[in-house]
C-alpha cells in the first residue's frame, strides 16, 4: 500500500520513522511519501518537504509565517490528491495537520492521528472537531482516553513511542572519551531546536554554568540539522563540548541537565537524568498563553505525574539564581535520589515498548 505520513517536529520524525519500520514488517509493499525530516528519509521515504522548513514556534511565529503556511498547505493538497495514498497518517503537529485532515476527511480520505494535539491543555473543546475529522486517533498518554471519553469519542491508546526509541537505543562505551570528556563530571545542556527557542533560553542557561566550569565539563545537544556557526554569537559556548545528534548519549554520560520544555524532558527523565526544566519565550507569547493554556504544569513529565517532580523555571523565574539553586538541588542528596526514584514511577505509568507496532497495526488493518 502507498503511505502518506506528515509531521512537523524532530519527534514527529522520530515517531515516523519508527512507524515505518514497523508498517514495513507488516506490509512489504509499502511505499511511503511523507512531510519529515533525515529519519524518516532514512527508512526510504520520499520526503516532500523537510521539517526545517516549518520550525515555527508560538503565536506571533505563526503569524509572521501566514502566508509560507498557506503555500505549504497548498502544495500538501495537492501532491496527496496526485499521490492517492491508500493511508493517510498525520504525527502530532496540530497547527498544520488538523487543517490537512479537515481538508482530507472532507473529500472522503480516511484520517489517522498519531500522538493526539494537546486539545485536554487548551481550548478543549476542539475534541469536538476532531471527533468529527479524525476517524482514527491513537493517543499516547493514559489520562487523554478518559478526556475523550467525555467527548463521546472512543480512542486508541497504544502507549508511548519514545519508550521504544529509548530501548532501541545502545549506549556508547566510548562516548565520553571520544568526545573528551573523561576527566569531569557532565552537565547537559539542552536549549531546544528551534531557532527561537533557543536564543531566548540559552543565554540564561551559558551564565547559569559559568561558575561550574571548574567542577564540570558542559557539553551542549545539538540538532542535528544546525550548522554550529549558529552559536558563535553565544560568547560563553566557547569551552564548551558540543554534541551533535547523539543527544541520548549525553544524557546518559551526565550528572545533570538544564532542559527546555518540550519531548526532551521525558526523553531526559525516561534515561535517567536529573534536570531542571526551562522555558522562557517572547512577553507576547507568553501573555497568550496564560490565558489560553489549562493545565497546572509545561513539561511532559509533570503532566503525566500531575505533580512536580521536576522543577520548571519559567519566564521571568528563568534567571541565573534560582537555575542554580535547582541545579545545586538535584547534583546532591537528598535530592538526586528523590528524583530518581520519582522517575522509577513515571516509568511504570507511561508503560513499556510496542506502542510503534501497536499503531501499524491499526493502521494496516484498521479497525471497522
Amino acid at each position: 500500500m502507498k503511505y502518506y505520513i506528515l509531521c512537523g517536529e524532530a519527534s514527529g520524525d522520530l515517531h515516523g520513522a519508527n512507524l515505518m519500520k514497523a508498517i514495513k514488517q507488516l506490509d512489504s509493499n509499502a511505499e511511503f511519501r511523507v512531510w519529515g525530516g533525515d529519519l524518516m528519509e532514512a527508512e526510504g521515504a520520499v520526503n516532500v518537504n523537510h521539517i526545517k522548513e516549518r520550525a515555527f514556534m508560538g503565536f506571533v511565529e505563526v503569524i509572521k509565517n501566514l502566508f509560507k503556511i498557506k503555500q505549504f498547505i497548498s502544495l500538501a493538497k495537492n501532491d496527496i490528491l496526485k499521490y492517492k495514498p491508500d493511508r493517510l497518517v498525520f504525527i502530532d503537529y496540530p497547527g498544520f495537520n488538523l487543517r490537512m485532515a479537515e481538508w482530507a476527511h472532507n473529500l472522503g480520505f480516511k484520517t489517522h492521528y498519531y500522538i493526539s494535539p494537546k486539545v485536554w491543555a487548551w481550548n478543549t473543546k476542539r475534541a469536538l472537531k476532531i471527533k468529527r475529522i479524525i476517524d482514527y486517533l491513537y493517543v499516547i498518554f493514559p489520562f487523554e482516553v478518559d478526556f475523550y471519553k467525555r467527548y463521546d469519542y472512543d480512542v486508541h491508546y497504544v502507549g508511548n513511542p519514545l519508550v521504544d526509541a529509548i530501548e532501541d537505543f545502545k549506549p556508547d562505551e566510548n562516548f565520553k572519551a571520544n568526545n573528551h570528556l573523561n576527566t569531569k563530571p557532565v552537565i547537559a545542556l539542552l536549549p531546544g531546536s528551534r531557532i527561537q527557542e533557543i536564543n531566548n533560553i540559552l543565554p540564561v542557561m551559558l551564565d547559569s554554568i559559568e561558575s561550574y566550569k571548574e567542577k564540570y565539563d558542559i557539553a551542549l545537544a545539538v540538532a542535528p540539522n544546525f550548522n554550529l556557526s549558529f552559536f558563535d554569537k553565544f560568547e560563553k559556548t566557547k569551552g564548551l563540548k558540543f554534541i551533535v545528534g547523539n543527544t541520548y548519549n549525553l544524557l546518559k554520560n551526565c550528572e545533570a541537565s538544564l532542559v527546555t520544555s518540550g519531548t526532551a524532558t521525558l526523553e531526559t527523565a525516561l534515561l535517567k537524568a536529573p534536570q531542571v526544566v526551562c522555558y522562557k519565550t517572547s512577553n507576547l507569547n507568553a501573555t497568550i498563553a496564560k490565558m489560553v493554556i489549562k493545565v497546572k504544569f509545561i513539561s511532559l513529565v509533570n503532566l503525566i505525574m500531575n505533580r512536580e517532580i521536576v522543577k520548571e523555571l519559567l519566564q521571568d523565574n528563568l534567571s541565573v539564581s534560582k537555575v542554580q539553586t535547582e541545579l545545586n538541588k538535584i547534583l546532591i542528596e537528598p535530592g538526586r535520589s528523590q528524583l530518581l526514584k520519582n522517575y522509577n514511577e513515571l516509568k511504570t505509568i507511561v508503560g513499556g515498548s510496542g506502542a510503534s507496532m501497536r499503531v501499524a497495526k491499526l493502521i494496516v488493518n484498521p479497525a471497522t
